[in-house]
């Protein structure tokens, strides 16, 4: 049987559709769901083997991104969610999905205390651009198989990832983090527009100790097949690699081993 992929939606997310169409070229069996059909036990999210929380601006973003969509999650669905993570299930928070993430207090730890935050990026606007992303190898994640630098496209206004000293050293000790923004040959102290949006330690995503539950501002369900790429008429023959595609398989695959 397929894995069984759920893709939660609320009024604002725009990005549902294609993260759908991404699940579904790597091969889950996937449900597009909206939070009150969760709220009313209409689809049951232990029914799921990962829960997708996709880009967009839910709720318009009022208060802070993904803030309002975090209360709707813990007062009304948190008892849910407690059980999927205890049942060592994947949770995947893409962009305005790893504000949620944040904002619910799930990553880095699971304890829905909020530790981070993603607030404004330092230009002040809306960043629309591909990146260079380099890839921790040492993080609990079945995601450190993928190639050590990887791009994607990142898409938003409050991306910069921010926390207090003491926390942000603690994951970088603990190799909580998953994605640093970088130049082409992997260097990761780099300024705007490499850091796009000024990210403390140039931090792009991260993840809680288990490595299953995955928070990360840039879009990989923008880069599953290779047309996808801005630049693919141009590279002269060579082959170009989706790091979109390989990002689900590389979780379908882990999927598959329970």
């Amino acid at each position: 049987m397929k894995p069984k992929a759920l893709v939660l939606r609320v009024s604002g997310t725009n990005c549902d559709k294609e993260t759908y169409t991404a699940l579904k070229v790597v091969g889950f069996d996937v449900c597009l769901t909206h939070i009150n059909q969760l709220i009313r036990k209409e689809t049951k999210l232990s029914e799921y083997n990962l829960l997708v929380i996709p880009g967009g601006f839910s709720f318009g973003d009022y208060i802070s991104a993904g803030k309002i969509f975090a209360i709707e999650l813990i007062y009304k669905l948190k008892k849910d969610l407690q059980n999927f993570i205890n049942e060592n299930k994947f949770i995947i928070g893409i962009c305005n999905g790893f504000q949620v993430l944040v904002k619910l207090g799930i990553i880095p730890k699971p304890n829905f205390v909020q530790q981070v935050t993603l607030t404004d990026n330092d230009s002040m606007r809306f960043e629309c651009r591909w990146v260079y992303l380099k890839v921790n190898k040492k993080n609990p994640s079945v995601l450190s198989f993928l190639p050590e630098i990887i791009e994607l496209p990142v898409a938003h206004a409050e991306g910069k990832f921010f926390a207090q000293k003491d926390i942000v050293e603690e994951i970088i000790q603990k190799n909580y983090f998953l994605f640093q923004y970088c130049d082409k040959n992997g260097n990761v102290e780099v300024a705007y527009p490499l850091n796009p949006n000024g990210a403390l330690k140039s931090i792009a995503g991260i993840t809680d100790p288990t490595g299953r539950i995955i928070g990360l501002m840039p879009h990989p369900e923008r880069f599953v097949i290779p047309k996808q790429y801005p630049l693919f008429k141009s590279k002269n023959g060579k082959k170009i690699i989706p790091f979109g595609r390989i990002f689900f398989e590389l979780i379908k695959k882990e999927i598959e081993k329970f």
